[in-house]
């Protein structure tokens, strides 16, 4: 297999046919002598590794493959194809690519190596489509990285696909559908008809329609023929309308075990109508006095066609006071007084037309102000009361004063101070009870029938008012916080004990007259003893204040 020069050593091969595969290292004993070889000799050992080359074409495992693979399904694998290669494992002549040569005319599939480098996947790339092509028959071959060495056969496999139908959904032709209507087209008017058809050859299936999509609710649409009618008045401007096209998702569904649903956009481009009249922007101003200008601005919500130049007019009462022109673009309004007002709010009334004589009254809250430069000083005069809203406030407030006096006395009323006075104090209270012949139990007595018998006896006389008044004490007045009312009741109720005036007084006091023939007399023809000299008016002195008038009359001894 090898051979040496006897003279440089050279180590040669001397026959083809080496195999890797088969041989992959050689070991050479090497003997060196001198003396042409007769001499002393030595010797050595020689490897030579054999490298690989690409002589072993991939070879498919199986040839022949039969597949079948749903329709519509995009990154489907279809089949594995594994193959084996002799050459030395991991190197550029053992890893391996794969070309799809016939059968796949329209691009549907695609092949690649897997990750063992020893497998070539098929997957689709486009969707099948049973009703176009039920079957397809690919071949593909294999090659290694590096080309062959020499003339070496390549492996073909075959692989059919067989394609399964599935139920697909109806389809909208076109997919987006246009159309140009007036956007104030009256109700139940007919749009269009929007229809869609099944691809399922294979299969009749019924075709039924609905709305997917309708932001506004405007549109409505026949089950059955996909006639889409006006349900409600269209708007060009409404916030639902992009450039003047109003879009809607359309649905069709199929009746199949497992429904399939197709959808279609209609795009209507709505035609402006002249339904809007123009607005001013402001809704309330500041004007001064003094020959001021304010410029109002006017939007029109309808198309250029519709729009300025626009015009205005002054309504109402607003005519005296008032003066409004167009500026020189006839897009703006200058407002501006007629004479000087009284600082307050007014209400400003002005009528502005579009250019076809679509118009709106506009109320504008003018605030009238004395200005000073640039600065606004408004005041005085506030908005104008109708007289009928000064009448209803003045009647509420009398109606509040009422309820808060009925109030106020119902509180006093109820309010009682319970004064609780010392074990010394010596107090005459007038009790109230229930006399005989003065009334039913639940009435007060009428003091008029207790006295019938005093008014029919003259000689009784009656002397039950007081006595020659002193100057009066100065009572404390009731305090506002409540944590003072013990001091109140305190001073007081000294400044009543020193008192001359309070009763009970040194006088006749009134009985009730029992009528003639009393056993008893009447109490006026007691009198006090001639002599007081058998009495002791010292006491009086020790009975407190109450007695200190009399105590001051009959204790003064001789005098």
């Amino acid at each position: 297999m090898f051979n040496i020069d006897i003279s440089t050593g050279t180590i040669r091969v001397q026959e083809l046919g080496m195999d890797r595969e088969q041989w992959p290292r050689y070991t050479l004993l090497i003997v060196a002598a001198d003396l042409q070889g007769n001499g002393l000799s030595t010797t050595g050992t020689a490897v030579i590794t054999i490298t690989d080359s690409n002589d072993n074409p991939p070879q498919f495992e199986q040839t022949s493959h039969i597949v079948s693979i749903p329709e519509n399904k995009v990154g489907a694998t279809v089949a594995k194809l594994t193959v084996t290669d002799g050459d030395e494992v991991g190197s550029s002549a053992w890893s391996t690519k794969y070309r799809i040569i016939s059968g796949d005319k329209g691009g549907f599939f695609s092949v690649s190596t897997g990750p063992t480098e020893l497998e070539g996947i098929i997957t689709t790339v486009k969707p099948l489509d049973f009703e176009k092509n039920k079957q397809y028959v690919l071949s593909v071959i294999v090659e290694n990285d590096d080309p062959f060495v020499g003339s070496l056969p390549t492996s073909t496999a075959t692989v059919t696909v067989n394609v399964e139908d599935v139920n697909e959904p109806p389809q909208f032709n076109p997919e987006e559908k246009v159309i140009v209507k007036p956007e104030d087209s009256p109700v139940d008017t007919e749009l269009v008809t929007y229809a869609a058809t099944d691809p399922d050859t294979g299969k009749s299936q019924k075709i039924t329609y609905k709305i997917g999509n309708d932001p506004a609710g405007w549109l409505s649409v026949n089950q059955d023929t996909g006639m889409i009618k006006v349900k409600s008045i269209m708007d060009r401007e409404s916030d639902r309308v992009k450039n003047g096209t109003y879009r809607a998702i359309i649905l069709a569904l199929d009746d199949d075990e497992n429904p399939a649903t197709g959808t279609g956009t209609l795009e209507i481009k709505l035609e402006d109508v002249n339904d809007n009249a123009p607005v001013i922007n402001e809704g309330s101003i500041k004007i001064c006095n003094q020959e001021a200008t304010v410029i109002l601005s006017i939007t029109d919500k309808d198309g250029p066609l519709y729009g300025a130049p626009f015009s205005v007019e002054l309504q109402g009462d607003t005519k005296k006071n008032w003066n409004a022109r167009m500026d020189e673009t006839k897009t703006g309004i200058l407002l501006t007084l007629n004479s000087v007002l009284e600082q307050g709010e007014y209400n400003v009334v002005l009528r502005v037309y579009d250019n076809e004589g679509l118009y709106r009254n506009n109320s504008i809250q003018a605030t009238v102000c004395d200005c000073k430069g640039d600065e606004f000083r408004c005041g005085g005069k506030t908005a104008e009361i109708p007289l009928y809203t000064g009448i209803l406030a003045a009647i509420l407030t009398l109606l509040l004063l009422l309820l808060l006096l009925l109030f106020m006395r119902r509180k006093s009323s109820s309010i009682k101070i319970l004064l609780i006075p010392k074990e010394d104090d010596v107090r005459d209270d007038v009790c109230c009870y229930n006399e005989e012949g003065g009334g039913e139990d639940d009435q007060n007595y009428d003091l008029n029938v207790l006295h019938q018998g005093l008014d029919n006896r003259p000689e009784v006389f009656r002397n039950d008012v007081a006595p020659i008044f002193l100057p009066a004490p100065q009572y404390r007045p009731r305090p506002t916080n409540p944590k003072e009312i013990t001091t109140f009741i305190g001073c007081n109720l000294k400044t009543a004990d020193t008192d001359p005036t309070a009763p009970p007084y040194d006088t006749l006091l009134v009985f009730d007259y029992e009528g003639q023939g009393s056993d008893a007399g009447s109490l006026s023809s007691l009198n006090s003893s001639s002599s007081g000299q058998d009495l002791d008016y010292d006491v009086l002195n020790e009975w407190g204040p109450r007695f200190k008038k009399l105590a001051d009359m009959y204790g003064g001894g001789e005098d």
